[in-house]
């Protein structure tokens, strides 16, 4: 089995923990679902660990945001930048996605269209097609997403796997086996609508109706089926 750690870069709202489990727990389900399981490192409150003990790492999301920099969050840039030298699997979703793009190069911000929440669909570019990961996936798939910051600029050298109308990263390759990802593929529909619930206001304010949101959420298997494998691809071969 790969050694996998979950990088926790955040909490969710207290309810969803109550109902569903914190970030980390969300994912630990997904991957469970195959057999895999993961240890969880808590970026804002415990030491960086020895990369040498790890195979891959996924970075989760946060409600904090990239661009306001605090030192924990600052911190795990050239930790990163240093799992990418030695060619560690990584897979960073949200938060982690814009936090990867930040330390490979890019820009990450405030998207100038506002927040995009709820169940939404996602197109493969045509890397995106042949990439070994994402390129299992349908062409155009639905997943879930809650983000007011976005990759505004990717990193040079880096290649856009997938777009939409709202965010043209979607998803980002930086390497032969480091990607990353705006939507949350450990998201249930319940989780989601748990936080379309919470945004009612906040969406209304840019023009969106979160109960007709929370109407069109629906399941989204394909998307989830990435963090299996993402596992899969860590896992050595036999």
């Amino acid at each position: 089995m790969p050694r996998l750690l979950i990088v926790k870069t955040g909490d969710a709202f207290p309810e969803v923990i109550e109902q569903y489990g914190d970030f980390e727990a969300l994912f630990r389900q997904a991957l469970a679902e195959d057999g895999f399981v993961a240890e969880v490192f808590d970026a804002r409150h415990e030491p960086l660990p020895d990369l040498a003990e790890v195979d891959g790492l996924i970075v989760t999301g946060s409600h904090a945001m990239v661009s306001d920099a605090e030192p924990w969050s600052e911190a795990l840039k050239p930790w990163l930048v240093a799992a990418r030298e030695r060619n560690l699997a990584m897979l960073g979703v949200c938060y982690g996605h814009q936090l990867m793009a930040a330390a490979f190069g890019g820009e990450s911000g405030y998207h100038p269209a506002g927040r995009e929440s709820g169940t939404h669909g996602v197109s493969l570019t045509e890397s995106g097609r042949e990439d070994p990961l994402l390129g299992t996936l349908p062409r155009h798939f639905s997943a879930q997403l809650t983000h007011a910051q976005s990759v505004l600029k990717a990193p040079s050298g880096s290649v856009v796997l997938a777009r939409n109308d709202h965010d043209a990263h979607q998803a980002l390759r930086y390497g032969p086996r480091q990607w990353s990802v705006q939507f949350h593929p450990e998201f249930t529909p319940e989780v989601m609508r748990a936080y379309l619930t919470r945004q009612v206001d906040k969406l209304r304010d840019q023009g969106q109706d979160a109960h007709a949101l929370m109407r069109r959420v629906i399941d989204t298997p394909e998307a989830r089926s990435l963090l299996v494998r993402f596992a899969q691809a860590v896992t050595p071969a036999s």
